[in-house]
């Protein structure tokens, strides 16, 4: 089952929650970030970071309503740090507040957190513990698990208050359906696999329920509940730092009692665990303690405010805790066992990991610059999770961006056409041979001159002044003697500007060695044509003259023949 996850398409590979993910439990598949369920721990951390807001908490909202309109008995155990988050210092009001939605009772967890404490402290009794870790945190008892195996011997072997006030909720009410409210991801996980919690509602769920059926807490606050006599339970200070020791009254004072809260803290304690003796460790995954869980609902004044008021709450003389739980409590079983995690995670071998670091670059240790970019402490981790599938080479910033700029490079260079680029004050960023050739620039580090030094930059100081690009297909190049088609493109945005030159000399001299033969072409046949129209001019003048002299000859001959046939018939 998920219980977190982040939104298809909100990902812009910032690589912000793997850089802050304690466990890296974050893998990255299509440029979209995805939790690695068995790595998680649930801490939250990502949810919280995320500046895309894409964490997706799994909601049991639907199965909540189901319970809620099943007809049964639904029972809510809410965490003590809704003091903070709803900003209200009596239960009687959340109770009310939640029958309303359709609970059939409503209790504090601090009830399993009083008989959690009471289990640490006749485990500390037995001297058995070196070293002696809560177990409240769900979050933490996980990283102990998967990552800290041996730690597990000093990790309480206790219920957490939550599955404790479940197991004593349902010795009180066997057939009900026990809901967990609190603001806490990794409860989820921890109630789906502890048997007793039927279903888990965050704090941002049960605002959200609040919300939709109209219910305002401040309107039950002279509500009468008909609660019971009145009593302190010490376990309300259990959501913030220290809550957990200032619960006890007589701890044993074999133990120093100290309070470590923050998972990149816990995870220092737990490095040195074994040099430690006689310490009791109440270990919080959140920073200042439950308070601070990744579904609280923020408000002004933060986390200090929040300690404030849970002290001020637990100091209270609120409503009686159940006395018959409590009575209940001492004889109910509250040992658990918590075994060792087996990530599947191999380990490569050197030669596996030096290949692996050689696509991205890094041929050489120099070459290896952990700057933590990607989201792992160090290229050889970012190796160690390709290797296993939890990374990309591509997630290695400083090398993207050199090979990206090693491509322009080559591309600028290797390209037929000149090309230039200029920044807002007309020096040259870059240019490539090509534009060298074309416009004549002879300086040998062309780079960060001013252009009007180099060439003539007419052209750019029009299309600044219009604001907009220009192209002209035929531009004569005075210091060189070349033609060549120009594009100037502006990019505003950048405050750039870039030329592109096509050296067109070549075609320019064809087409003007093409002119001549078609002038000198058009040149002879103009005079072949005046030498026919004379020759048949010619022709015809001698035509006529023999045509002439030919009419007269035969005129003669005809009057001679005519002659001789008279004479002869006389």
């Amino acid at each position: 089952m998920e219980y977190l996850d982040f939104k298809t398409a909100r990902c812009k590979d910032c690589f912000k929650c793997l850089r802050e993910c304690p466990v890296k439990a974050i893998k990255f598949e299509n440029r979209q970030a995805q939790i690695v369920e068995e790595r998680c721990i649930l801490c939250g951390t990502c949810t919280s970071v995320c500046p895309q807001n894409a964490k997706k908490v799994n909601s049991e909202l639907a199965k909540i309503e189901a319970i809620l309109a099943g007809g049964g008995q639904a029972i809510a155990s809410v965490a003590p740090s809704f003091a903070s988050s709803f900003g209200v210092q009596s239960f009687s009001m959340m109770r009310l507040a939640i029958a309303k939605l359709g609970f059939a009772y409503a209790e504090e967890t601090a009830v399993g957190a009083e008989a959690v404490s009471a289990a640490y402290v006749r485990l500390l009794e037995t001297h058995e513990y070196k070293n002696f870790i809560t177990s409240a945190c769900p979050a933490i008892n996980r990283m102990i698990q998967a990552y800290y195996p041996g730690a597990l011997k000093y990790l309480a072997p206790v219920d957490s208050p939550m599955t404790a006030h479940g197991k004593l909720l349902k010795q009180r009410f066997p057939n009900a359906k026990i809901v967990f409210i609190g603001p806490c991801i990794a409860k989820k996980r921890e109630a789906a696999e502890s048997g007793i919690i039927d279903a888990v509602l965050t704090f941002e769920e049960l605002s959200q329920l609040f919300a939709n059926r109209n219910i305002a807490l401040e309107r039950a606050a002279d509500v009468n509940t008909g609660d019971g006599g009145e009593s302190v339970n010490r376990a309300r200070r259990y959501p913030i730092s220290r809550g957990i020791i200032k619960s006890f009254i007589n701890p044993p004072d074999e133990y120093e009692y100290v309070a470590v809260d923050g998972v990149k803290r816990c995870f220092e304690a737990l490095e040195d665990i074994e040099t430690y003796s006689g310490l009791f460790i109440e270990m919080n995954c959140c920073e200042y303690g439950c308070v601070n869980g990744p579904c609280i609902l923020k408000n002004p004044g933060g986390a200090i405010k929040a300690n404030k008021e849970i002290r001020d709450y637990a100091n209270k003389n609120a409503a009686n805790m159940a006395a018959a739980g409590k009575t209940a409590a001492r004889s109910l079983d509250l040992l658990v066992k918590r075994p060792s995690l087996h990530l599947h995670f191999a380990t490569p071998g050197e030669r596996d990991i030096q290949f692996i670091l050689a696509k991205s670059g890094k041929l050489k240790p120099e070459d290896e610059l952990n700057c933590g970019a990607c989201g792992y402490s160090t290229c050889r981790e970012k190796a160690l999770s390709v290797f296993n599938g939890l990374a990309d080479i591509e997630m290695c910033i400083p090398y993207m961006r050199a090979r990206a700029e090693s491509m322009s490079y080559e591309i600028i260079q290797n390209s037929p056409n000149g090309i230039i680029v200029l920044d807002g004050d007309y020096k040259i960023l870059e240019l490539n041979n090509a534009a060298r050739r074309i416009l004549g620039i002879t300086a040998a580090s062309a780079k960060g001159l001013n252009a009007f030094d180099c060439f003539n930059c007419g052209d750019y100081l029009i299309a600044c002044s219009e604001g907009k690009s220009i192209h002209k297909k035929n531009v004569f190049i005075g210091e060189t003697g070349k033609y060549a088609e120009m594009s100037i493109i502006l990019l505003r945005d950048h405050k750039i500007m870039f030329g592109v030159y096509k050296d067109i000399s070549d075609k320019v001299e064809f087409d003007k060695k093409l002119d001549e033969v078609k002038n000198e072409t058009l040149n002879t046949t103009d005079g072949v044509i005046k030498k026919q129209m004379r020759v048949a001019q010619e022709i015809a003048s001698l035509l006529g003259e023999t045509t002439a002299e030919t009419k007269v000859a035969l005129l003669k001959l005809k009057k001679t023949l005519q002659r001789e046939h008279e004479t002869e018939d006389a």
